[in-house]
């Protein structure tokens, strides 16, 4: 599975499937299902039913039993959301990936632990985490020998995207910058291009 282009991260609010079946539609690469406050059983089984119409991989963010549970393609795990390393057994033959934020060591030991994928961030100030601590785009240079896909989170938008990119990231998370787009579909198709 190729884990490199547009990695869309599930809007809060309501018209959920719209929205995504328009992201779908825009070709993004990897769907993450995430919920600040409740995770929906049956919502998440619906986004599943969606991803797998375009063919696009969902992972489920901080919840492995959740991703089990529906079949999810894969989980995305924080800081503080459990072992790795027995996240890693329980996802046996699917995507894990996890958030570094600005932490290289973090990135080195969870590639050591399985990920399959790691993400460094936040990129720049982002609307969905203010508060969250920045990680610089040397970062990602620095972490080309860890052999896996990396990801770049937080503040991400069409403008500075070809700039991570060039910086080693080989997939953008995005939630804002596509989801509050006029034209969502329009928005991935850019996004798109600059992996072309």
């Amino acid at each position: 599975m190729k884990l490199r282009g547009l990695y869309a991260i599930t809007p809060d609010g309501a018209d959920l499937i719209d929205k995504l079946r328009q992201a779908l539609e825009g070709g993004i690469s990897v769907l993450q299902y995430r919920r600040k406050k409740e995770k929906s059983l049956s919502e998440a089984k619906g986004v599943l039913s969606l991803a797998r119409r375009y063919h696009v991989p969902l992972i489920v963010n901080d919840d492995v039993d959740l991703a089990l549970e529906i079949g999810a393609e894969g989980v995305h795990l924080g800081r503080d959301d459990g072992d790795l390393a027995k996240a890693r057994k329980k996802m046996k033959g699917k995507i894990l990936g996890v958030s570094c934020y600005d932490d290289l060591e973090a990135a080195r030991a969870a590639v050591r632990a399985g990920a399959d994928y790691v993400a460094f961030g936040s990129i720049f100030a982002s609307p969905t985490k203010p508060g969250a601590v920045r990680a610089p785009l040397g970062l990602f240079e620095e972490a080309k020998s860890l052999k896996v896909p990396l990801a770049a989170i937080g503040g991400i938008t069409l403008e500075n995207a070809p700039a991570v990119i060039a910086a080693g990231a080989g997939l953008l998370a995005v939630i804002s910058d596509l989801f509050d787009a006029p034209d969502i579909k329009s928005r991935a198709l850019q996004y798109g291009k600059l992996f072309q």
